[in-house]
């Protein structure tokens, strides 16, 4: 899986009073539909990551897509968390649920046109 992931400035002392801040940038179709959550009606994303999480967490994402110079800021939150040595072989990480906001829905669709015939795919993911 292609994925680079680049934790920006989160001091785990001041972790509860602003959000974590995360760029995430997905260079292949193939790891955006691991990493992609459509079980969440808003979208979501999964975001491999060692760090301590726990549900309702703020977390702010600056998300890049495969083949798209944009990069999508999504303020979200943690809606479900991989803990280490999952069962499955399961990457340790945090499935973030998009905000329920006209940008989010945005894109939700621009993911899943970038998946097209893909996202109804059984190839297993890093989500549900």
């Amino acid at each position: 899986m292609d994925l680079k992931l680049d934790p920006m400035s989160t001091n785990p002392s001041t972790a509860a009073a602003r959000p974590s801040v995360i760029q995430l940038s997905i260079k292949e179709k193939a790891a955006l539909y691991a990493a992609y959550i459509p079980l969440f009606a808003e979208g979501g994303i999964f975001i491999p990551s060692s760090r301590d999480y726990r549900l309702g967490d703020d977390v702010y994402v600056l998300l890049s897509l495969p083949d798209d110079p944009q990069r999508y800021p999504v303020a979200g939150k943690v809606a479900w968390v991989t803990p280490p040595k999952a069962q499955g072989g399961r990457t340790q990480g945090v499935g973030i649920r998009f905000p329920a906001d006209e940008k989010s829905k945005q894109l939700k669709l621009k993911i899943e046109e970038t998946l097209g015939a893909n996202l109804s795919s059984d190839r297993q993911t890093q989500t549900l």
